[in-house]
């Protein structure tokens, strides 16, 4: 038995129909819904190069499509790195710098002034914003949507966060 993080969700899904996702706007996603879309989010990452335990470092607004991006990074077998959208572009340089991520993610408006901070890093940098614009959301609405989760074992990373305490930088 995999101990992937979505296979433990995708095995509590009894009705596909059920909502999974409703937002404070009133839109709906059902389970069978975020079934797909992960499953095509997973594809594109897959696409892109990223491999399990690759990061994929995120710097977008709080969304449905963030959420997605989260669920299918994690289908992937690969280590969500989330990021403040307060970051600088040195701030960034610096976590891509030592988590060295294969993408990066951010808002399309801040790409050319986070493009620097990222590539210098070799991390590519694909887009997404809070209403599902986007590079990687173009490349996963044209990857299908069949995508064998990735097993994973209890001590593989599924996230790394960064935080500002007294010994980190942030």
């Amino acid at each position: 038995m995999t101990a992937n993080l979505f296979d433990i969700l995708a095995r509590s899904i009894t009705d596909p129909a059920a909502t999974a996702i409703e937002t404070l706007a009133g839109e709906q996603i059902s389970y069978g819904d975020l079934l797909r879309r992960t499953g095509q989010m997973a594809n594109a990452l897959a696409g892109l190069g990223v491999a399990p335990g690759d990061r994929v470092a995120v710097q977008v607004e709080k969304s449905v499509e963030a959420i997605i991006l989260y669920l299918a990074t994690v289908r992937a077998g690969a280590v969500f790195l989330p990021l403040n959208t307060g970051y600088t572009p040195a701030e960034i340089g610096y976590f891509i710098g030592d988590a060295e991520p294969a993408i990066f993610v951010c808002d399309p408006a801040r790409a050319a002034e986070l493009a620097v901070a990222t590539e210098s890093a070799g991390a590519r940098i694909m887009t997404l914003d809070a209403r599902g614009l986007g590079s990687l959301t173009d490349a996963a609405d044209a990857a299908p949507a069949d995508f064998a989760t990735v097993p994973r074992v209890a001590d593989d990373l599924a996230a790394l966060l960064y935080t500002s305490g007294t010994t980190g930088r942030s």
